[in-house]
């Protein structure tokens, strides 16, 4: 499957991070954009960004909104999430709202409009499940595996994979600032360690699973991780003033609830910790 030049794409939650790199790419294939997300003043930032393309205010737990933003379309992208691991824990109400009911009203659209694919969004969260997000995902997945079973005439695909680098809600947006301001940070715990990659790879990962995926289930890329403890050293040696150097505060307060100390992308497969690491040097080049 491509992106066909002058077809309809519809990008729910396109307004959020991964989202502007998705537009950017559908545009540049020759598609036209559709994006249906609930923050009126990013979606208002996107069309003066894009100009060509149509944005729709809404939210996906809303079938009405869902049914709406489906007409004409020639494929989804389905990022629309809640996704913030510790929120989802105190808030499961709103996560359940737009993971679990909002994808089902997105696949049983599907099943009357059929576009040629709907392909969504998932986590190594899904992988080894610690918390109401991780759940949240993998529940998302299997959906996306029983609408496959009974609508032959759509495409249904699932790419899973770890943090996206500065993403929203991320820990770098957070040390980033603090270090920035020679403000305390505060780290969970430095040995834990995370998969890791940038907003380019993954945008990638959703084509290429477009193309070489041969059913729903989670499409999993090869992926090094990253040291806590190195992640920080990294963004210190980049962004802490001159000034400062070895007066950071660091605070650390252990593993909060939903997470693990360890992330593993399928299960079966090696821990976070078990591959190959991203050196200081690597993650510099990556931040």
């Amino acid at each position: 499957m491509k992106i066909n030049k002058g077809k309809l794409y519809l990008i729910t939650g396109g307004s959020g991070f991964l989202g502007d790199e998705l537009i950017k790419r559908i545009i540049n294939f020759g598609g036209v954009v559709r994006v249906i997300a609930r923050n009126e003043g990013k979606l208002i930032e996107l069309k003066e960004k894009y100009p060509n393309i149509q944005i729709h205010t809404g939210d996906i737990s809303d079938k009405f909104e869902v049914r709406q933003a489906f007409k004409g379309v020639t494929g989804v992208f389905h990022l629309a999430a809640s996704k913030h691991v510790g929120l989802a824990e105190t808030y499961c109400r709103e996560c359940v709202k737009s993971n679990i009911i909002g994808s089902m009203n997105v696949l049983e659209q599907s099943l009357i409009e059929e576009p040629e694919f709907v392909i969504g969004i998932s986590t190594d969260k899904a992988a080894q499940v610690s918390g109401v997000y991780g759940a949240s995902k993998l529940l998302m997945e299997r959906l996306f595996q029983q609408y496959e079973r009974i609508n032959e005439k759509t495409k249904y695909r699932v790419v899973r994979y770890g943090n996206v680098i500065y993403s929203t809600g991320s820990v770098l947006c957070k040390w980033r600032k603090l270090i920035k301001n020679n403000e305390e940070i505060i780290v969970t715990d430095p040995a834990a360690t995370r998969f890791f990659w940038t907003v380019g790879e993954a945008v990638d990962l959703i084509f290429e699973c477009l193309r070489d995926a041969k059913d729903s289930l989670p499409y999993v890329p090869d992926m090094k991780s990253m040291c806590l403890k190195d992640l920080l050293e990294a963004m210190k040696t980049k962004y802490l003033p001159d000034s400062a150097k070895g007066n950071l505060k660091i605070r650390e307060i252990g593993l909060q609830k939903g997470e693990n100390l360890h992330e593993k992308v399928v299960d079966g497969g090696p821990y976070s910790n078990e591959v190959e690491n991203f050196t200081i040097e690597e993650i510099l080049e990556k931040i």
